[in-house]
């Protein structure tokens, strides 16, 4: 029974990255000597074991054989015969399938620190195309790794085009999507994972109002990368740098814009009302890939309101007070900072705009602080009682909001 470190501990080791989880593979061994050696089994569709003082994860090595579509349609062979290097050609990219050895001896039969070296994303073998959850993983490491210069190969592009072109992409399930989407909303250059999708052809499948953007001109002078596609990576990217991790603020970015495709085309580069035609694309959009309902809600209130934010010098008090109010942000004050770090990723998220400051949030905030000053007490005090105790609440809001400084040009 000989024991590897495999997968992304030694993919992230040789990058110089920190190694957050650690994976093993266990070769030469069955499942009732992992039980007897003290490993507690948990793997429901194949040998997976926890180590009792670590917690870490020990698999056996395993091969797989496609039986139907899509990722759920494989039988797994487990046992004590299988090589190491069989189980690592059944790993997506080469810089994956990578194992270290106890001595720190790596094996690499299929040329993944090579790839490391090249920054380059190849799949290990021709079966990548059997599983469709490979394409989104391959756009996810784009997104997280294009930074250090990698890209994605050729033939393994030429290969996720197949899988579009051949349907297997289409037996991908929403919950799978999302959680991958979500995981590469969260990576450094989230507009890594559109450009590879879009390449591959998976962009006009998976995320067809995105998708519908790429080729609708804008006015230049707001917008001088003037392809609403190409605002919606920049702004992905610069929600990544305002918001690092947080993929809620990256959904607000991805979704933002998607009234933008619905313009009518005699109206053209303008796109006057986008933010109302968004409301029902960002809606079926986060229905059909059921992502968590306070990305559906703040998503919604960004595409709703981000003009609205742009503006925020120029509106009257009562407007800020109702735009507050619909974010729930009196209550909850992290939906405001959601919110204003997507509408900042909106403005700076063009072509020279990337350090523009952005004054808008400061006065929101203080808006925010003042309109959530006004208490009811001091109404209750005077004798009003019911729906007149809310009405006095928000005129007192409106003008406390008013009171608030703008600052100079």
């Amino acid at each position: 029974m000989k024991t590897y470190l495999v997968g992304g501990a030694v993919r992230d080791k040789l990058l110089g990255r920190p190694v957050v989880d650690r994976d093993f593979v266990v070769v030469g061994a069955s499942p009732d000597e992992m039980i007897a050696a003290g490993y507690k089994a948990v793997g429901k569709d194949f040998p997976v074991f926890l180590e009792a003082k670590t917690g870490e994860e020990y698999a056996l090595a395993r091969t797989e054989r496609k039986t139907g579509r899509g990722y759920h349609g494989f039988a797994f062979q487990a046992d004590a015969s299988v090589t190491l290097e069989q189980d690592l050609e059944r790993r997506d990219l080469t810089i994956n399938a990578i194992a270290e050895a106890d001595d720190g001896t790596l094996v690499d039969p299929y040329g993944g620190v090579r790839d490391i070296e090249a920054r380059m994303l190849r799949h290990v073998s021709d079966a990548f195309v059997e599983d469709p959850v490979r394409l989104l993983r391959v756009a996810r490491f784009a997104a997280r790794y294009a930074p250090l210069g990698f890209t994605v190969a050729a033939e393994t592009m030429a290969l996720m085009r197949r899988m579009v072109a051949d349907g297997e992409i289409d037996h991908l399930v929403p919950e799978r999507v999302w959680a991958e989407t979500r995981k590469a909303l969260a990576e450094p250059k989230p507009s890594a994972f559109l450009k590879v999708l879009r390449e591959s052809g998976a962009l006009r499948v998976l995320f067809p109002e995105v998708d519908a953007l790429y080729g609708v001109p804008q006015r230049a002078e707001y917008h001088p990368e003037i392809d609403c596609g190409i605002h919606i990576e920049l702004v992905l990217d610069m929600a990544a740098r305002i918001a690092p991790g947080d993929a809620l603020v990256g959904y607000c970015a991805l979704t933002h814009d998607l009234g933008k495709a619905l313009t009518p085309e005699e109206i053209l580069p303008r796109h006057v009302m986008h933010e109302q035609r968004g409301i029902e694309p960002v809606r079926e959009m986060s229905l059909r890939l059921k992502v968590p309902t306070e990305f559906a809600v703040l998503a919604e209130a960004v595409c709703r309101y981000h003009l609205n934010a742009h503006m925020a010098f120029e509106l009257k008090p009562a407007t800020i007070l109702k735009m507050l109010d619909s974010l729930g942000a009196l209550r909850r004050p992290e939906r405001l900072e959601v919110f204003l770090r997507a509408c900042e990723a909106d403005k700076r998220g063009r072509l020279g705009s990337a350090d523009a400051s952005y004054p808008q949030a400061a006065f929101l905030r203080a808006a925010r602080e003042a309109a959530a000053g006004v208490t009811s007490q001091p109404f209750v005090d005077q004798g009003l009682t019911g729906p007149a105790i809310g009405e006095a609440m928000d005129r007192a809001r409106v003008k406390a909001i008013a009171a608030v400084p703008k600052p100079i040009p």
